[in-house]
């Protein structure tokens, strides 16, 4: 989420999601290779279906959003997201949301934010960290998740919004190796975190997102 808000002060809101997207889909192939097997498919699969609808309804109502607007739209979209996730912090409970409604609804909003703002960390993190999920399965089952989500958004950047083209490419190609270094410096961050403090860095760095984006309003 860092990333997302930094990119959108350089190149613009909306130009800058679709700048990310490839980089995101690089990004989920290495975390898939590495974690798959911490993935849980029973809560990956309880979140796609909306996820995957949140998408279409974001591709439908975003692509005509006015710059300022947009921008403005993903400051508030991240600073629910942390009201949210800092909430369930607060609560302390054990108990984990089974209702289908839970994950739709964070289904959707996850879907529609990955859409118009690469932001669907917000929903997600509430979602896997409800599920109580230890910080290798919380990889695993986010990275494929995302995966299929972001492969699936590809055409909408590219044939209807058209913010993937020959410039944003040029733009990933150079940023690729820095992605690269970036995900195995990610791996020993991982390793070295304690479980238990695991969530908290979730939490307060989607936290700082909030503030980079609102410098730039």
């Amino acid at each position: 989420m860092l990333t997302v808000t930094a990119l959108a002060c350089v190149f613009g809101s909306k130009t800058s999601t679709g700048i990310l997207l490839p980089m995101l889909v690089m990004a989920d192939v290495f975390a898939v290779l590495r974690f798959k097997r911490h993935t849980q498919w029973r809560y990956l699969l309880r979140m796609l279906p909306w996820m995957l609808a949140g998408v279409v309804l974001g591709a439908w109502l975003g692509r005509d959003i006015d710059e300022r607007v947009f921008k403005k739209i993903m400051a508030a979209i991240i600073l629910a997201s942390v009201a949210i996730m800092f909430w369930q912090e607060r609560k302390k409970t054990t108990r984990i949301p089974h209702h289908w409604s839970f994950a739709g609804v964070m289904g959707l909003g996850a879907g529609f934010t990955t859409m118009v703002g690469n932001l669907a960390g917000g929903f997600s993190n509430v979602y896997f960290l409800s599920m109580r999920l230890p910080k290798n399965e919380f990889i695993g089952t986010a990275a494929w998740l995302f995966f299929i989500v972001n492969a699936f958004k590809l055409p909408f950047h590219i044939f209807s919004w058209k913010t993937i083209n020959a410039d944003s490419i040029a733009i990933n190609l150079v940023l690729l190796p820095f992605l690269i270094g970036g995900f195995y410096i990610g791996l020993r961050i991982v390793r070295s975190v304690a479980e238990e403090h695991y969530r908290q860095l979730i939490l307060w760095l989607t936290a700082s997102s909030v503030l980079l984006i609102a410098l730039d309003l």
